[in-house]
């Protein structure tokens, strides 16, 4: 009777079929309605929660020693906003050594683990070996132990090899990444067979389709990754905190951490060292935001 009625009302003439839909709408597409301004409103204050600390570290890093101890809530302190706290660490002559051992470590292990993690994910993907299931079940196992448990036995194998106080004392034990194994071989799984196939018949190997067909259909997820390990890789404080000790081989995050140590607790350099240590992670995000957001909804986290 009611769509009837509506379908009469929309056929009469010079029925407003905006106004019709209008009325006749379901109770339950006004509650979804109020659903979705009800969880935006939580995200938005969730997301202010979150900046909040930012703007604050922000704010602090451009005060003066003084104001930023007295521990006012005001944004602008009597001397007003100033960059001591930055020329401060940055005169530093070993930060620019410091950063510049961050970033190519930084690259090296991303390029080492994309690499690794790709081949074992196609492996596990698409070769169907003895064993293969239990081992991948090993794999994902291994997720659940925590990096702090395997610092001891790492610190021991590298002295073993003569590697502490190198570059590759600290950068093999961070390129392994079990996690990054399980989103690829995700990824590979939703790859077409039938690509493959029609690489094979044209008489490609095993290794030549992974290099010319799946690799290129990978580029999203494979750039997801990347940013991900080297956020990682950038921001590891513990272990090449205890496996360098020479400053001139040090990471931009220890690195700053024994200047501030050495003239005691200063709040505004504090704050001043996270923005410095955060700026080049924020950047690569603008940059990469939209590419990221691509590969994470292609590892089938969205729902698929």
């Amino acid at each position: 009777m009611s769509a009837t009625t509506t379908m009469n009302e929309i056929d009469a003439p010079g029925a407003d079929v905006t106004q019709v839909r209008r009325t006749n709408r379901m109770p339950g597409e006004k509650s979804f309605g109020l659903l979705r301004i009800l969880a935006f409103a939580a995200l938005v204050s969730m997301a202010v929660l979150w900046l909040l600390p930012v703007f604050w570290a922000v704010v602090t890093s451009f005060k003066t020693e003084t104001d930023a101890a007295s521990g006012g809530l005001d944004l602008i302190g009597p001397s007003g906003f100033t960059t001591q706290a930055f020329e401060a660490i940055l005169s530093q002559g070993n930060v620019y050594v410091w950063a510049l051992n961050s970033l190519w470590t930084s690259a090296v292990i991303t390029a080492i683990t994309v690499a690794i993690s790709a081949l074992a994910a196609y492996a596990f993907s698409r070769l169907q070996f003895k064993g293969s299931r239990w081992l991948f079940l090993m794999v994902i196992a291994s997720i659940i132990v925590p990096s702090q448990a395997l610092i001891i036995p790492l610190y021991y194998q590298m002295l073993t090899f003569n590697m502490v106080d190198t570059y590759w004392g600290l950068i093999l034990p961070q390129v392994v990444m079990a996690p990054i194994v399980f989103i690829l071989k995700k990824f590979f799984d939703a790859v077409p067979v039938e690509l493959e196939d029609a690489a094979r018949v044209d008489g490609a190997g095993r290794l030549r389709v992974f290099f010319s067909v799946v690799l290129p259909l990978s580029r999203p997820i494979l750039g997801a990754v990347s940013i991900f390990v080297f956020i990682q890789a950038w921001n590891n404080f513990l272990w090449p905190f205890l496996i360098i000790n020479d400053t001139t081989l040090m990471t931009l995050p220890v690195g700053l951490q024994t200047v501030l140590s050495a003239y005691g607790v200063q709040y505004s350099q504090v704050m001043a060292q996270a923005v410095l240590a955060a700026l080049p992670l924020v950047i690569v995000f603008l940059f990469y935001q939209r590419q990221i957001v691509k590969g994470v909804a292609t590892t089938g986290f969205g729902g698929q």
